[in-house]
């Protein structure tokens, strides 16, 4: 079962509901080319999960395939707590056990939360099950039926996210990456949207890079979508407030998404927040602190 995520008691600074353990730091999932080292990983994440705005700050996403090298630095980093880990399967399923058992023998240092893996769109009751045999029910299955880059088969896509939600695991959006296809477009993240809000199914979101969608976008780019337009295009889609979701996902003004957010009633963001449980974000160039420049935190 999920619950809405709450900051520490601890944290010297109070997040709000709507905002905590929202924020996933997803580096390690980049490109090895192009991801940052272990180590600065590991620094950066500790440093700002126990810092001011811990409380905003959820898991941290590590592929099977750098696991090792997570346990070898969170064992000479000593963090003060485990870390709360969404593992990312990029080596096949068959790796997930003995990923989860180097886990769980490492408690002191790490918590599984969830497991996630990505699924063709053409997703079926067989795959699925398979995935739900390797989770234990403690860690949830997270899976991201991929969405076809050339605009085509989009009617398959959503078909798959409905199938892996009625299945029982959390779907996952990716709304942004490497490259300019990897962004989806409004209408296509409204139709996710329904399928899942729409069904009071849960979904995380990773690719993520802004807090507000900018206001300078161009054909190449499709637009960048923002962290806090999604939350705001959430309360749409539960009937909350004024507007529709497209209007939400296509607004550029921070101070009306900060209006909408800050009129939201203490059930409606325990709604909204257990169906949108959190974000995968590549935390540079985007900075939890900007939440707090725009009076959020």
């Amino acid at each position: 079962m999920t619950t809405v995520p709450s900051g520490s008691s601890a944290d010297p600074w109070p997040i709000r509901p709507l905002l905590a353990g929202l924020v996933d730091d997803a580096s390690l999932v980049q490109p090895r080319l192009t991801a940052p080292s272990i180590d600065a990983v590991v620094a950066r994440y500790l440093s700002a999960r126990d810092g001011g705005y811990g409380g905003m700050i959820g898991h941290l996403v590590c592929p099977v395939s750098r696991l090792p090298q997570l346990v070898t630095e969170l064992a000479r980093s000593a963090p003060a707590r485990p870390v709360d880990l969404a593992l990312v399967v990029d080596t096949g399923l068959g790796a997930v056990p003995k990923a989860l058992s180097t886990v769980f023998s490492r408690s002191s240092l790490l918590t599984p939360r969830t497991v996630e893996t990505a699924a063709p769109p053409d997703v079926d009751a067989v795959w699925l099950e398979r995935v739900s045999e390797f989770v234990p029910d403690e860690v949830t299955a997270v899976v991201e039926p991929r969405r076809p880059h050339d605009g085509t088969e989009v009617e398959a896509w959503l078909e798959a996210v409905q199938k892996v939600a009625e299945h029982g695991c959390t779907p996952k959006l990716r709304a942004g990456g490497q490259r300019a296809s990897d962004v989806p477009t409004v209408e296509e993240v409204e139709r996710f949207l329904d399928v899942t809000v729409g069904a009071d199914h849960e979904f995380t979101a990773i690719g993520l890079r802004e807090v507000v969608r900018p206001s300078a976008e161009t054909a190449a780019d499709r637009g960048r979508h923002g962290v806090l337009n999604l939350l705001v295009a959430v309360a749409r889609r539960l009937g909350i407030g004024e507007g529709t979701v497209a209007d939400a996902l296509h607004e550029t003004d921070p101070k009306r998404l900060v209006a909408d957010a800050e009129a939201l009633s203490v059930r409606s963001v325990e709604n909204l927040r257990t169906l949108f449980t959190c974000c995968g974000l590549d935390p540079d160039p985007m900075s939890v602190s900007e939440f707090a420049t725009l009076g959020l935190l």
